[in-house]
């Protein structure tokens, strides 16, 4: 009767993990702010979910008329890791304008910074279906 029961429970066990292995691969980035080398990155559904109140990670565009018939840009990074580090960028640049509104719901931000200036010199976003959580179009 124990062997029985050791073949069921490895049935059961086993079949958790093939509808795991189904469901596709995730991938968790934690927020890391690092001020001796000005970098911060994780990805956006980790810092949500985090299990402290400090992670965040984002980027963002403000746009505002400008007057004149056209209109002004800025854009800002901000992050804040478990340990409490922040990070905070900004930029009119429009190249990195144009990444931070190319990001997607989910994805992994990472960004660098000038740190006298505030000044952002890098700005990354990784949208990968590992970064989405797993009920996301679960009716597909």
């Amino acid at each position: 009767m124990k062997t029985k029961r050791k073949y069921i429970a490895a049935g059961v066990a086993a079949a958790f993990v093939s509808s795991a292995a189904v469901a596709g691969m995730i991938q968790p980035a934690p927020v890391d702010v690092d001020l001796a080398t000005n970098f911060a990155g994780g990805d956006m559904l980790s810092a949500r979910y985090a299990p402290n109140k400090n992670e965040f990670i984002g980027c963002g565009v403000r746009k505002f008329d400008d007057g004149a018939g056209g209109a002004t840009a800025f854009g800002f990074c901000q992050a804040e890791d478990a340990d409490g580090e922040r990070a905070f960028c900004n930029t009119d640049n429009e190249d990195l304008l144009d990444a931070i509104e190319a990001s997607a719901d989910y994805g992994y931000v990472t960004f660098s910074w000038e740190p006298k200036t505030q000044r952002c010199t890098r700005i990354g976003f990784s949208n990968q279906s590992f970064y989405v959580p797993p009920n996301v179009g679960s009716n597909l």
